[in-house]
């Protein structure tokens, strides 16, 4: 075989291309023809970037932030021009642009608050008109510790300390602006320290009670940053009408002495009940009652129709439980009162109070120790029947046939009386009797024998014979008188000659067979 049949072939030589950057935005997209404006260049493959131009004039200088970002200044320039990226892979093609607008002198309408302490620290809304890019915020000839451009309309900035009344102005490309008068009070700052309630609905209107000091001279509350109407009561108490809001925000008062603190206030939402378990009880209450929705936290009341809930926990947002109030019979609805409003009715609310069920029969009211007798229980308000106790023994079964009869079938029990009850979400009944007998025993005969026409006495002696509901001589029933437990007598019916089981029934069942001999008469 020939080694060299397949030579190695040569190397191949690849070279790697790197792509041109892009760039995909720029912000602000417009400035003053004077430029200045810092501008911020968002794109991909700017590392390594070696100048940005806006149309054909390259900025003085520009910061690499990332291979996406780059912050630089617009240079002087008209129209609208094309922002590039220029790096030693190429220059960016895509046509974002940045327009040059005509100078606008700034101009300010207003500054709220209007004072503050002289010791600075006041954060002041300007709104005005010609704002954006602006370079510098003065307090007289103090320049602002801080600000931010909100908007063309609005900058936010933090007072300088100082003393006396200053002139603010904004300075932006285009100028500086008319002055508004700020004044530094020597006025204690004010404080807060309540409000009380902490919640209420988001449509507002909740007359709400600040506590704190230095109030007297306030000059506006402020929900977040929603000012809204208030009265002086003193230099500790202010009361305020809560205006409309969402979520939770920060209520302050402002005076010339400068703006308190913030004490959070919650705009809760109208609560919602969605379900009631149990949703029925008796009519005497008492019962724990889940109720499940939504809102349901910092919850103030908790009723059943009017009346209110005998207690009630917040488990959580989604959940509480209550103790049910007495109620009359029939159908109310739960609902749940917070700071955010009342629960509306609806499905998932509905309460029924239930009458407590009432026991006037047991038929048959006796039956053997060994149980399984089918008992009729009569009585009122049964249909809703969860339970039948003989004694403190569950029944074996039963069944509601309508609101005033029900079925059970006897549990084994020990000889005796007890007291049979039924449960249903209104209570216990009372008891009606139902007796355990055991079965009946017979020890002897007296006469054991007697003429095959019958008709003669026959006392029974044995035990348990005092609920005898029959007598039999084999397969027929005699007539007979119930002397004691212990004792009865029986007349036998006529029969063929020989010997026959006697036995007694009770409702305890039958008792074993004593034998009694039938005689024919002697033979003359």
């Amino acid at each position: 075989m020939d080694r060299f049949a397949n030579p190695p072939t040569a190397p191949t030589t690849r070279t790697l291309t790197l792509a041109a950057p892009t760039v995909s935005s720029v912000s602000p997209a417009s400035g003053p023809a004077t430029g200045g404006t810092p501008v911020a260049v968002t794109g991909t493959g700017f590392t390594g970037a070696t100048a940005v131009r806006f149309g054909t004039t390259m900025t003085t200088s520009f910061i690499l932030d990332s291979d996406t970002h780059i912050t630089t200044t617009a240079p002087a320039g008209t129209g609208t021009v094309q922002v590039t990226v220029t790096t030693p892979r190429g220059t960016s093609a895509q046509f974002v642009t940045y327009s040059y607008g005509p100078v606008t002198t700034p101009t300010l309408t207003s500054v709220i608050p209007a004072s503050g302490p002289v010791t600075g620290g006041t954060t002041v809304t300007l709104t005005g008109t010609g704002l954006t890019g602006a370079t510098a915020v003065r307090f007289g000839a103090t320049a602002a510790t801080s600000f931010t451009v909100v908007s063309n309309t609005e900058v936010t900035a933090v007072a300088p300390a100082g003393s006396g009344t200053v002139q603010v102005t904004v300075v932006t490309p285009g100028g500086t602006s008319n002055a508004v008068a700020y004044t530094y009070s020597v006025t204690p700052a004010p404080t807060l320290s309540s409000v009380n309630p902490v919640s209420g609905p988001t449509t507002g209107g909740t007359n709400v009670t600040l506590t704190g000091s230095g109030l007297t001279t306030a000059t506006a509350v402020r929900f977040g940053t929603t000012a809204t109407s208030f009265t002086v009561l003193s230099d500790t108490h202010i009361s305020a009408v809560a205006p409309a809001g969402t979520g939770t925000v920060q209520v302050t008062v402002t005076t010339p002495g400068g703006t308190t603190n913030g004490i959070p206030y919650s705009y809760a939402t109208t609560p919602v009940v969605s379900g009631v378990s149990p949703s029925q009880g008796s009519r005497s209450g008492g019962n724990t009652v889940t109720l499940t929705g939504t809102g349901l936290a910092g919850a103030t009341a908790v009723t059943f129709g009017a009346t209110p809930a005998t207690s009630f926990t917040v488990v959580s947002p989604t959940q509480l439980t209550a103790v049910a109030p007495p109620g009359a019979a029939g159908l109310v609805d739960v609902t749940v009162t917070t700071p955010g409003g009342t629960s509306a009715h609806g499905t998932g609310t509905a309460y029924f109070y239930v009458d407590t069920p009432a026991l006037t029969s047991a038929e048959p009211s006796s039956g053997p120790i060994a149980g399984g007798t089918a008992v009729t229980l009569t009585g009122a308000h049964l249909i809703e029947a969860t339970a039948v106790h003989f004694g403190t023994t569950a029944a074996s079964s039963f069944t509601s046939v309508s609101d005033t009869q029900l079925t059970a079938v006897a549990p084994p029990g020990n000889a005796g009386s007890v007291q049979v009850t039924v449960t249903t979400a209104g209570g216990t009944s009372n008891g009606v009797s139902y007796t355990y007998s055991a079965a009946p025993v017979l020890t002897a005969l007296s006469p054991a024998q007697g003429p095959l026409s019958g008709g003669n006495t026959v006392t029974l002696t044995g035990t348990g014979l005092a609920r005898t509901t029959a007598v039999m001589f084999g397969t027929v029933p005699a007539a007979f008188t119930v002397i004691s437990d212990s004792h009865l007598t029986a007349t036998p019916p006529p029969g063929p000659a020989g010997p026959v089981d006697v036995t007694v029934t009770t409702p305890g069942g039958t008792s074993p067979a004593v034998t009694y001999t039938r005689t024919p008469p002697p033979t003359i």
